[in-house]
């Protein structure tokens, strides 16, 4: 397995952490993932918002709304285990 200059918060065996990152790998393919992206990018651009701190969150409602990177990539203090 690569290592990734990004170092994981979770003490996985490295049986694990690669099960983990074919898994993240899997779900970041994914149709609806790489539009999402896409469009998150798009409107930074367009706004000329790219590197304010601040995270694109798509809401239920398909709509677009500006938050806290802490926020948006912790699932609003719920964590991401069960998402």
């Amino acid at each position: 397995m690569k290592s990734s200059p990004i170092r994981s918060k979770q003490k996985l065996s490295p049986a694990a952490a690669k099960r983990k990152a074919v898994r993240d790998t899997k779900a970041a393919m994914t149709k609806k993932r790489k539009y999402r992206k896409a469009e998150n990018q798009r409107v930074d651009r367009a706004e000329g918002t790219v590197g304010d701190g601040m995270d694109r969150h798509h809401t239920k409602s398909g709509l677009l709304k500006k938050v806290t990177v802490k926020n948006n990539r912790g699932n609003y203090g719920r964590g991401t285990k069960n998402e």
